[in-house]
């Protein structure tokens, strides 16, 4: 089993069919749902999956959560997405990585994220810390 990060191909694809929107105020609603060691996650990952997704505790249950401040943008020449970082309260977890999907078409995988090695909480907080918006970092980059 592995986790490799990526945008996922099919959501490229779905990109320029108009399958996607990342308005704010009016576009679709992505979540996040997080995985174990065991799950198999990579660029052919199309959809969320409860195969291997962690187990319910504190805040976090099935389907993940709901990530906030979807804000479309540009750096330069790169158009770029960024989400409000999200935490799982009163929380025992392990997780080695997680999907962002689409819950409003289809629980369409957008992108894979890879923690680099199991990251836990134990009857704590549980947060996801998305890097700085912009060309080189944002975690949905199109260059």
């Amino acid at each position: 089993m592995s986790i490799t990060q990526a945008v996922c191909t099919s959501f490229k694809q779905e990109l320029l069919v108009g399958t996607h929107n990342f308005t704010v105020t009016s576009g679709d609603t992505f979540k996040i749902a997080l995985y174990t060691s065991s799950a198999t996650l990579n660029a052919t990952t199309t959809a969320f999956s409860t195969t291997n997704e962690v187990s319910n505790s504190g805040t976090y249950s099935s389907g993940g959560g709901t990530l906030t401040s979807v804000t479309p943008t540009t750096s330069g020449t790169t158009a770029i997405c960024d989400f409000a970082d999200i935490s799982f309260t009163s929380a025992t977890i392990t997780a080695r990585g997680a999907v962002i999907y689409n819950s409003s078409d289809s629980d369409k995988a957008v992108a894979v994220l890879d923690f680099g090695g199991d990251k836990t909480s134990t009857s704590g907080t549980f947060t996801i810390q998305f890097p700085t918006a912009d060309a080189s970092n944002a975690i949905l980059r199109l260059a």
